[in-house]
């Protein structure tokens, strides 16, 4: 499947959960490795990067995860609509 319908399938389940969701599209003028999506829920800020199933982070977006994560954030790799929620629980 690729990224862009799983990051559909995600942003269209989280949405019906309550959740707020901004997709973040990348451009120059922008901050690299951003995630993918930063999803408000319950009064928490959770950052995730979208990936197919076995495809990693690169560098940059590994970083970046770990900078949000220090910042006391929740950040992450999610790959389906089950690893989504799983980081919100």
């Amino acid at each position: 499947m690729r990224e862009q319908r799983i990051q559909r399938s995600i942003i269209v389940h989280l949405r019906s959960m309550g959740a707020w969701v901004f997709n973040v599209h990348g451009s120059p003028y922008q901050q690299a490795g951003v995630p993918d999506l930063l999803v408000g829920y319950k009064g928490r800020l959770y950052a995730m990067e979208v990936k197919r199933p076995g495809q990693p982070l690169s560098p940059i977006q590994a970083k970046v995860i770990e900078e949000i994560r220090a910042s006391g954030c929740i950040a992450g790799r999610v790959e389906s609509i089950e690893e989504a929620e799983e980081m919100l629980k």
